[in-house]
């Protein structure tokens, strides 16, 4: 039995309400969902169904009207904005539809940046191994200017990959991209999420793919509607 990595217990999120004399939202209304070490998850649903709000509970990038999110045996809404900030940049890797590359760097650079952020010194050998499966190693030198969509979100991929974070949050990462470079980019991150061990939260709209996932959890109305292991 893997360890859990992610543990999520009542999670809500109301907006709006009697406070500000508008419709209570319940954007999240009682999540409940655990996910081991190595797990690839995709989270579906319609839109408005609370999937992109749970990533962002899951991420600490905001803070729930309830429940608990505990990520490596760590309860992340316990912990004070600043020491979640530095939990976020150490344990948690993000990979958005955007991209979010910074131009003037170069594509090693903004591999490096979080790890730079941190003071930390990269693990060269394990960015290199990273560069190799994710067919960047070419490009170390390159612009983000330089890249097509797929090769930019393969950097975004590399970036969250290369401070070995507990968990790997990825919102719509394949959103900007064609059918195509959609799957090549799903490809390479179920592929090095298996090389490297990694746990990945996946949220996106495509059920096609959704289903190359190791569990695909659907939420409706901020709810766990149902659960289907590939």
């Amino acid at each position: 039995m893997k360890n859990e990595v992610l543990k999520v217990e009542s999670l809500k999120k109301y907006y709006g309400g009697s406070e500000t004399k508008s419709v209570l939202v319940k954007a999240l209304d009682g999540v409940d969902m655990t996910v081991a070490e190595g797990e690839f998850v995709a989270v579906v649903g319609s839109s408005g169904s609370g999937k992109s709000t749970l990533l962002h509970m899951l991420g600490g990038l905001d803070r729930p009207t309830a429940g608990m999110v505990e990520i490596g045996g760590k309860r992340i809404f316990a912990m004070k904005d600043d020491d979640l900030t530095i939990f976020r940049r150490r344990n948690i890797g993000f990979i958005f539809q955007s991209y979010n590359l910074v131009p003037v760097l170069n594509v090693e650079e903004n591999i490096l940046l979080p790890i730079g952020l941190e003071g930390s010194t990269a693990d060269e050998q394990f960015v290199n191994r990273v560069l190799q499966v994710l067919g960047l190693s070419d490009r170390k030198l390159s612009m983000p200017n330089q890249l097509s969509g797929g090769q930019q979100q393969r950097v975004a991929i590399a970036r969250a990959l290369v401070s070995k974070p507990k968990i790997v949050l990825a919102d719509e990462p394949t959103g900007n991209l064609d059918s195509k470079n959609s799957m090549d980019v799903m490809k390479l991150l179920k592929n090095s999420g298996a090389e490297f061990g990694q746990t990945i939260v996946m949220i996106t709209h495509n059920l096609e793919l959704a289903e190359m996932a190791d569990r695909i959890i659907r939420i409706e109305d901020g709810r766990i509607a149902n659960e289907n292991r590939q």
